[in-house]
């Protein structure tokens, strides 16, 4: 296990013990990117689909250690992504689209990733999203993921974790508001209901300290 994939927490799934690590596997990528796409893939779409190569585009270009995983096995069962010092879980440039889709489909693909582009303020670390297999939802692996990344923050000595979350999507808000995060904004897009699913879009934020982390660390 290399630096960037230190194992921590564990939890009980319906199929056997689940650990916690911080990094993607070496060889996990397409497990990763499929996990990703099943969760945002109603978003991503419009510019990274259709699914096989929106698939194969997230696996091409994920940065590994902008990711922590839950693991049974050999098998990812979820996944956190994270946006730390200007490198998210998910990435790819522009010439990236470009190459992988060509330039008359490239750009208005470019658009339309645009508008979920996050910038991470000074001291802050901004979250991807949380995706968990169907199969392996409810048995608290999100809760154990979303620890880690605050957990990772405040080793980081970032003050504050913030993230989004859209208005269809009530279960992913209700666990963010148990685990101490509060609504700073909601920003209405009803013009991409019909493209993307969604309407609006709602940042949460919670605070963090250095001093926090092994706190967090002994929660998990």
């Amino acid at each position: 296990m290399s630096a960037a994939e230190q194992e921590h927490g564990r939890t009980a799934s319906a199929d056997g013990e689940v650990g916690i690590r911080r990094g993607v596997p070496e060889g996990a990528e397409e497990q990763v990117a499929a996990l990703y796409w099943e969760a945002f893939g109603r978003k991503l779409g419009p510019g990274l689909g259709p699914p096989d190569a929106g698939r194969a585009f997230l696996a091409r270009h994920l940065h590994h250690d902008r990711g922590v995983v839950a693991a049974r096995g050999e098998r990812i069962v979820g996944v956190a992504g994270f946006r730390l010092d200007g490198r998210a879980l998910t990435g790819g440039g522009v010439r990236d689209v470009l190459s992988a889709y060509g330039p008359l489909r490239g750009l208005p693909r470019l658009a339309a990733l645009a508008l979920f582009e996050r910038t991470a303020t000074a001291g802050e670390l901004a979250m991807d999203g949380i995706a968990v297999a169907a199969d392996q939802r409810g048995h608290g692996i999100g809760s154990l993921l979303l620890r880690e990344v605050i957990a990772v923050a405040a080793e980081a000595g970032r003050h504050r974790v913030r993230l989004d979350v859209i208005d269809v999507n009530p279960r992913a808000r209700a666990l963010y508001e148990r685990h101490g995060f509060t609504a700073a904004g909601t920003r209405r897009t009803p013009y991409l209901r019909s493209l993307m699913g969604f309407g609006a879009v709602t940042t949460m934020r919670r605070a963090v300290t250095p001093a926090q982390a092994p706190a967090i660390r002994e929660t998990r």
